[in-house]
Formats: C-alpha cells, structure tokens, sequence
C-alpha cells in the first residue's frame, strides 16, 4: 500500500511539472511592428530592426538598448516591456514613456 502511495505521488508531481503552458512569459524571441518592422531577442544578444546584431540590458520581462549608429534615432536608448506573452510596449528613451510615443508590438507569427 506504501508503495503505491508512493508511486501516485511521483507520478502526479510527475504531470504537474510538466503541465506548464507552452510559451513562457519571457521577453525572448521574435517581436513584429504593425509597420512590418521586426527584432529578435535572445537573452542580452538583439537583431534589431536594421539587422544589426548587439546585446543590451536584458530582464526576463523587459530589455533596452542603444539604437546603433546605422539605424535611425542612432544613440537613443529603446525600452521594451513585455506587457504579456504575446505583446510588448516599445519606446524612445529610458524613463517612463509619454503615453502617445508608446508602440505596440506582437510575437511575429510563424511562416507557413
């Protein structure tokens, strides 16, 4: 009887562990403008919407960097917070945002 107490528990922890949603609630991956514009994140390392590839401050829920000097706005600082799995607040700047300069961005959906 212990045994298979035992056994049902390792087996619920078991289905519980792996039960978590598909995406995890982080910054990480491919982020779309409704412009067509798109960045990449992985950990600090960025491809930003010019194509340069840079690293910047990176947080589970929230990254900045310094606009390379390629790029339009070059020397600006873009802040992004992830607003949830699949929407992230984009701005010029590094304090809070005028709510009029804030872009919407989405998880770019996979290519067919």
């Amino acid at each position: 009887m212990k045994r298979a107490l035992i056994s049902a528990a390792a087996v619920g922890t078991t289905v519980f562990l792996f039960a978590a949603p598909a995406f995890a609630d982080v910054i990480d991956g491919i982020w779309c403008s409704k412009e067509g514009r798109s960045l990449s994140i992985d950990g600090p390392n960025i491809i930003t919407p010019g194509g340069n590839k840079i690293t910047g401050n990176y947080n589970r829920h929230a990254f900045d960097y310094k606009v390379p000097a390629s790029e339009p706005g070059a020397g600006s600082t873009v802040t992004m917070i992830l607003v949830n799995e699949e929407t992230v607040n984009l701005w010029m700047g590094s304090g809070l945002p005028e709510p009029a300069s804030v872009q919407v961005w989405l998880r770019c959906k996979p290519v067919a």
